[in-house]
């Protein structure tokens, strides 16, 4: 069985992020991540996760200015010192927070700038970024998004993210391999994980279509789960989906595959 760690930023939102600490550990998780923290002082986090019992497993680096379109700021040309800034500020949360995992967002490609230079851009962010991490014994992970859901969006599958990687030449580089996206933009899904187990740090999950919770869709979660099992996958399991019913009904499959 996955060692599962549920997403607070998109489960048990039927109340304050604040809350939401409680009601996941009501349901039995002692893991969870935060997408982007940084709305509560990390003192009150730090709090919350000890009165709790729990430990945060990931936090988003900042990703720009999100109602502004903003999905991500690493691959911009023109925010480089913007998504540097962001990576101390995550790097300062996690080490409040005890997190060993900070996901940097490449975002979508900017408009008006060379592909050549938005892709050096990425590199040159994410060795910046894994060389920061490093220093606080912090891995950085750096997440592969499907097009469909965010178009544009810089870096959308593994095999471009293992390429990237390479070339930032960085140790402390894994990839944040989500499902429901990858189940988007290549399939595969088993295969890719045994090919590549060893440059992933980090798996969410959601079904697909609709993003949402296990068997409302088309993935055979039995199957992906066993298999990540026996090829001997040490790393967490993100519970990262959007609830098609209350989030408290959403959890009954946990049950199907315990």
């Amino acid at each position: 069985m996955p060692d599962f760690a549920v997403n607070l930023s998109m489960l048990f939102t039927e109340v304050p992020l604040a809350e939401r600490f409680s009601a996941a550990a009501e349901h039995g998780f002692s893991k969870v991540e935060i997408q982007f923290p940084y709305e509560l002082p990390a003192a009150q986090i730090l709090d919350l996760l000890r009165q709790n019992k729990q430990q945060l497993v990931l936090l988003n680096a900042p990703a720009g200015d999100w109602l502004a379109g903003d999905r991500g700021i690493a691959c911009h040309p023109g925010k480089v010192a913007e998504c540097r800034q962001g990576i101390s500020l995550a790097i300062d949360y996690a080490k409040q927070l005890n997190c060993n995992n900070i996901n940097v967002l490449s975002g979508i490609s900017p408009a008006g700038y060379d592909e050549n230079l938005v892709k050096q851009t990425f590199i040159d962010n994410l060795k910046f970024c894994a060389e920061a991490c490093a220093k606080e014994d912090i891995q950085l992970l750096a997440e592969a998004i499907n097009t469909q859901d965010i178009p544009g969006f810089f870096l959308n599958n593994s095999r471009q993210a293992f390429e990237l990687f390479r070339a930032a030449g960085h140790t402390n580089i894994k990839l944040q391999y989500d499902i429901y996206h990858m189940q988007i933009m290549e399939g595969n899904l088993i295969q890719t994980l045994r090919n590549n187990l060893d440059k992933i740090g980090h798996i969410q999950f959601a079904d697909v279509p609709g993003r949402h919770e296990p068997q409302t869709g088309e993935l055979n979660f039995i199957n992906i789960f066993k298999a990540l099992d026996d090829m001997g996958y040490s790393g967490i399991t993100s519970l990262e989906y959007n609830p098609s019913v209350s989030t408290a009904q959403s959890l009954c499959w946990l049950k199907q595959i315990a």
